[in-house]
């Protein structure tokens, strides 16, 4: 995270569906280094790839470092069909590292795990809040705007 605070209450703004996508690691044996390496260095070269592209559809990602054995990433899409297109791009990185890391699975090398959550929240049901913070997360991927009247609550901001 970096950036100048911004004072205040901030929130995400709710106005448009997101798709919160989960995606992480498992270092099962710290010495199968060739079972776990090609994981672990795929995922940068597919974010950089995602975020080159603004047609793509992530819209915002947040490395999770897990220690010792894990480590996600979070990321926000525009709409799971981008996501989903992503994910059977032949022509991209995610492709190759998934066919690859089927391999080792199939060959029995269960020195790495693997897992992935998707989430689909529509607008208006989401909440957040960000209290003297930079850019941040979900306020970073949709953009921040300032929280309403003091002493307005979560539960009145997602009724209306």
């Amino acid at each position: 995270m970096s950036g100048k605070p911004v004072q205040g209450r901030m929130t995400a703004d709710g106005g448009r569906e997101v798709v919160v996508f989960l995606i992480g690691m498992r270092f099962n044996s710290w010495r199968a280094v060739r079972s776990w390496l090609p994981v672990f260095l795929a995922m940068p070269r597919m974010i950089k790839e995602l975020a080159r592209d603004p047609d793509s559809g992530m819209i915002g990602y947040r490395l999770l470092p897990g220690l010792p054995r894990n480590f996600a990433v979070l990321q926000y899409w525009d709409s799971k069909e981008k996501l989903f297109a992503y994910a059977a791009d032949q022509s991209g990185e995610h492709r190759p590292a998934w066919a690859a890391f089927n391999r080792r699975v199939r060959e029995g090398r269960n020195k790495v795990g693997f897992w992935h959550e998707t989430y689909v929240v529509p607008a208006g049901s989401h909440e957040s809040i960000y209290v003297n913070m930079p850019s941040f997360g979900l306020g970073e991927a949709l953009g921040a705007v300032p929280v309403g009247r003091r002493g307005e609550r979560a539960v009145d901001r997602m009724a209306a």
